[in-house]
């Protein structure tokens, strides 16, 4: 079938065997590839319930039909797995140039079993897979595992080869329950602990070396395609602002919005946020804007430091959720003080998302006198302190490294504690948004917003922030589109480049399936149930797809607040428009 190259590679760490296996035409169709393929092996090869930490969870890299190919916003590459930071669904996706590489290995998905019983790196190339001894690369930090490998095993001999790895750092290797995988420095599949699955299997690298190229339907109407998207497109207001700030911007949009999560929770602005935000990056840094293969817009900041104590640190970021994540919950007013912490977790190898939400949480429980710990809003040090011992399990470090589920039990402190299904949310504060606190009940991986990116809509005036009635059949509508996206897979910052009837002629030109708006929802939707039937089998129940009641609970200073029963009559809409029953099960649960 165009798009795809019709196999996937299966590998047994446990017994240093691999195999090739084709995949059935009626699969790629009916779920096309990223997500929808890697969703589909995922629910059919890991045995129900399992431990994420156990040999026989799977760990699947998957890559989409345009992958590697001349679309913008293609080079983006998923791994999917059980989480061990929520134990439900885990999806987390990443760009730079190393998706082409995961690509040119000739394989739709990389399905890894098993544990080796030493640190191991995976060579894989289009024949199959190489294993190597990684033990003394097992504590390097990412950086320099991924100068290693990469020195080591990524050699090319032609100029059609391309090579590149992913990594996991010191917090993957100690099992830190939210511990990234990265790639180009500074891309990371960063949201639910893949690292941790990847590092649970003595898997401490993946050099990913291949000259394949996926057959397109039409390479000249993709030519034309790209071409067109590029003109019409390089110029546009939204383009023109990632370009010029970057994702940073954002911290004056959520201030001024009153939906920047601030010291813990407890507040919707920060009063020194212009410190944190993208003006003082650029004016108190150097910084050049960076974008991914395949890509016009270049969101990334290419980040050097140029004085106090931090002079010379060179990061690309910080992006705005690490800096709400610090910024904001921990009141960090420094931009290169939070550029210092992202350095240190991207070293480590942690989602700076969680870590901060995590440094937050610990600064409420020194307050309140649960834990005899030194730390306070603003110590930088302290906090810094904190991400080491986070990642060494050292100390307190040891119980926040189980995530926030565990910490708050831990310290009894459930009832301040922040998340959904385990994970923290991003920096949208749902008493403003309240489609957005929908789309963090209703995200099988726990409190997301990329999964719909449902805030855009509503901090652009498509719908009213405080509607209630109506607005699960909108967020379906977004929801179902960017499904599309990962399952082909595309980049979040293209969604207003790519609406349906674009979707549809994308993917037309690269597999030949003849699309409209109709039949893509439905393929969107089966992929969604698919999911929702996972997680169900792994024990999901209704309480599950809620807000944390302190959400409920606390009203911003604003009078801004969302009410359970909100939640409540937007999950039932949005569960009868899926065709799931009152409790959000799939009819013929178990028959995918």
């Amino acid at each position: 079938m165009d798009g795809f190259y019709g196999r996937i590679l299966k590998i047994n760490l446990t017994e240093k065997i691999f195999c090739i296996e084709d995949i059935d035409d009626k699969i790629l169709s009916s779920y096309l590839g990223g997500k929808g393929l890697a969703s589909y092996l995922l629910y059919t090869l890991n045995p129900e319930k399992v431990d994420p930490l156990s040999p026989a969870n799977c760990l699947i890299f998957a890559t989409g039909p345009v992958t590697d190919s001349i679309i913008w916003g293609s080079s983006r590459y998923g791994v999917f797995t059980k989480s061990p930071q929520t134990g439900f669904y885990s999806e987390s996706y990443s760009g730079g140039k190393v998706p082409e590489a995961i690509d040119s290995t000739g394989f739709d998905a990389i399905v890894i079993m098993g544990r080796s019983k030493k640190p191991r790196v995976l060579a894989i190339n289009p024949e199959g897979v190489d294993f190597h001894d990684a033990d003394d690369i097992w504590g390097m930090d990412t950086f320099e595992a991924e100068d290693a490998v990469n020195k080591r095993f990524g050699s090319v001999d032609s100029v059609a080869t391309k090579s590149g790895s992913v990594v996991i750092g010191p917090a993957g290797e100690k099992l830190v329950r939210f511990a990234v995988i990265e790639n180009d420095y500074w891309r990371s599949a960063g949201r639910t602990g893949t690292g941790t699955v990847m590092g649970s299997k003595n898997l401490k690298a993946i050099l990913f070396k291949g000259d394949k190229k996926r057959p397109l339907f039409d390479k000249e109407k993709v030519k034309t395609f790209s071409k067109n998207l590029a003109i019409e497109s390089k110029k546009s207001p939204s383009v023109l602002a990632y370009r010029s700030w970057g994702t940073p911007n954002m911290v004056k949009t959520m201030n001024k919005a009153g939906a920047f999560p601030t010291r813990y929770w407890s507040e919707g602005f920060f009063d020194r946020w212009e410190n944190i935000g993208a003006d003082a990056l650029h004016k108190q840094c150097r910084v050049e804007p960076h974008a991914c293969s395949k890509c016009f817009i270049s969101c990334g900041r290419m980040t050097t430091v140029l004085k106090g104590r931090h002079s010379g640190l060179k990061l690309e970021g910080p992006e705005y959720e690490t800096i709400y994540a610090f910024g904001g919950l921990c009141l960090i007013d420094g931009i290169e003080e939070i550029a210092y912490l992202n350095d240190i977790c991207d070293r480590l190898g942690m989602d700076t998302i969680t870590a901060g939400n995590l440094c937050g949480f610990t600064i409420e429980a020194a307050r309140k006198k649960k834990i005899n710990f030194r730390i306070d809003y603003g110590d930088v040090d302290a906090i810094a302190n904190l991400l080491k011992k986070i990642a060494k399990r050292e100390g307190i470090g040891d119980t926040l490294a189980l995530g926030i589920q565990h910490a708050a039990r831990e310290w009894n402190m459930e009832d301040v504690a922040v998340h959904v299904k385990g994970l923290e949310p991003p920096g949208y504060d749902p008493r403003v948004l309240k489609g957005t606190g929908l789309a963090y009940a209703a995200s099988d991986r726990g409190a997301c917003h990329l999964r719909a990116t449902f805030h855009n809509p509503e901090l652009t005036g498509m719908i009213d922030p405080e509607t209630i009635k109506g607005k699960a059949d909108l967020f379906i509508d977004f929801e179902d589109r960017l499904t599309l996206f990962d399952a082909m897979i595309l980049c979040r910052f293209y969604r207003d480049l790519y609406p349906w009837e674009r979707l549809c002629e994308l993917v037309r030109i690269t597999t030949g399936l003849k699309e409209n708006k109709k039949t893509l929802q439905k393929r969107a939707a089966r992929i969604s149930t698919l999911v929702r039937s996972f997680n169900i089998r792994e024990g999901l129940t209704p309480e599950d797809d809620r807000l944390p009641e302190r959400l409920h609970k606390q009203i911003l200073k604003t009078g801004h607040g969302i009410k359970r029963d909100e939640i409540d009559s937007m999950l039932q809409d949005y569960y009868n428009l899926r065709g799931w029953d009152k409790n959000g099960i799939p009819a013929g649960l178990g028959n995918k």
